[in-house]
């Protein structure tokens, strides 16, 4: 996401990086650069001009022109006015009320159904609430059914009533349900509609006045770009919503939604929706949006995300067995399992700083991990639980039965290998430059 915004700012603060003496007439030129970056996103006019405006008008207040490393701080204040002009501090839900109800509106095609699967696994294991889903999307064919196909791979129930085509008796139907099923969160799945369909804009303007949801949030997809600006300005004018959740954010997106919607609507963005997968939906935390989009990574997010995907007795007993030597391929299968829960493989090696911008045109596969996968379930439960059974011709048969061929088979191995001992050293020693130190003398070995 933001690969071009990125690419573009960074050539535009590079005039300032060390080049000569600093002047006002170059820190504007800089300026004039970062502005036509932001418009090429297509980032709102308006929003661009006050944000360059604001940022000369601090650059200079700042002594930037004599400071010791002007690039650097220029860099500081593009980044904090970024933040500033995506909502500075991120937004937090509004949980209160018993049950708690969530309305989702929004255009056709903006992923409110799959949006409201995520959302109710989010909550369900972030915030152990107890979610209903309720099926009000009585105009698409199908839509029923994808709720109650997310509502199964989540464990969630789903109300629906396919007979009825009243969605808001469906709605206020579903939350008397909560209340008598003891669910203390209720989504309410809507029919996507346009701004110009005034029966349409009606009735969810009917269903939020009989329900009185604590959040309505409008779901748009973030590559219609300014599009989804307009949109948002037009759905806040009649349904003054609570927030926005911008989907699809891991597309071709050009990121002027995310960086205008905030100024144009004054609502914030509260979710973003990175992938397909049901794990993809991140809070918008607008500070680390701006480290991402100038390149230093988002660490933070990373850790977050690796938090939610392990278990913390089973990394507990994991580490036990790594120190005992033991980790075998059960534990390696279910540690991919972990990994590709988390999300797109490059999105999130491009949360490590400085690896965005070097893995920028590399492809890397969400399906890397398939042909391990293969192999591994390709063993015998016996060889998972002891990999010192592997010989020659069990290596052939799994070869054969993984669809590989034996230099794949004896790569992983040695690889598999060279991981347990380097867990293992890590997980018993306690000065880590000794430990780099053996590893080093092995690789001299080898």
């Amino acid at each position: 996401m933001f690969e071009n915004l990125s690419e573009k700012l960074e050539r535009s603060l590079k005039l300032l990086k060390g080049q000569g003496k600093i002047t006002e007439i170059n820190v504007a030129e800089t300026l004039k650069e970062v502005r036509r970056a932001l418009l090429d996103a297509d980032v709102n006019y308006k929003v661009a001009k006050t944000f360059t405006d604001t940022v000369k008008q601090k650059a200079l207040g700042q002594n930037v022109l004599t400071a010791v490393k002007p690039g650097e701080m220029m860099v500081k204040i593009v980044h904090d006015e970024l933040a500033t002009l995506m909502g500075g501090e991120a937004a937090p839900l509004n949980l209160s009320g018993n049950p708690t109800v969530i309305l989702m509106s929004g255009l056709q095609g903006s992923g409110k159904t799959t949006l409201s699967g995520k959302l109710a696994r989010k909550l369900k294991s972030e915030k152990a609430k107890r979610p209903l889903l309720v099926a009000c999307d009585v105009y698409r064919p199908a839509a029923i059914d994808q709720l109650q196909v997310l509502g199964g791979q989540i464990d969630v129930p789903v109300y629906a009533e396919p007979e009825c085509k009243k969605p808001v008796e469906i709605a206020q139907r579903g939350i008397q349900y909560a209340r008598q099923h003891n669910l203390d969160l209720v989504i309410i799945d809507t029919a996507g509609r346009l701004a110009v369909d005034e029966a349409m804009m009606d009735e969810i303007e009917a269903i939020k006045k009989a329900v009185k949801p604590q959040e309505t949030l409008f779901v748009v997809d973030a590559m219609t770009g300014q599009d989804a600006v307009n949109t948002a300005k037009e759905f806040n004018d009649r349904l003054d919503f609570d927030g926005v959740v911008l989907t699809k954010l891991d597309g071709d997106t050009r990121g002027g939604a995310a960086l205008s919607i905030r100024t144009v609507v004054t609502k914030p963005i509260k979710f973003v929706g990175t992938g397909e997968k049901l794990e993809a939906l991140d809070i918008f935390h607008p500070s680390r949006m701006a480290d991402r989009i100038l390149g230093m990574g988002d660490i933070v997010s990373l850790v977050e995300r690796a938090q939610n995907a392990y278990d913390e007795e089973e990394a507990r007993k994991l580490q036990s067995k790594i120190a005992k030597n033991k980790f075998d391929f059960n534990d390696y299968l279910h540690q991919i399992h972990q990994i590709k829960k988390m999300g797109n493989l490059k999105d999130l090696a491009a949360m490590i700083p400085g690896v965005g911008k070097a893995i920028k045109d590399v492809d890397i596969d969400d399906n890397a991990f398939k042909g391990i996968e293969a192999m591994i379930l390709s063993m015998t439960p016996a060889e998972r639980a002891n990999p010192q059974l592997i010989n020659q011709s069990r290596r052939q048969r799994i070869a054969r039965g993984s669809g590989t061929d034996i230099i794949e088979v004896n790569r992983m191995l040695k690889q598999f290998e060279q991981m347990r001992k380097v867990m293992k050293m890590a997980t018993t020693m306690k000065n880590p430059m000794k430990m780099m130190r053996q590893m080093r003398q092995q690789q001299k070995r080898r």
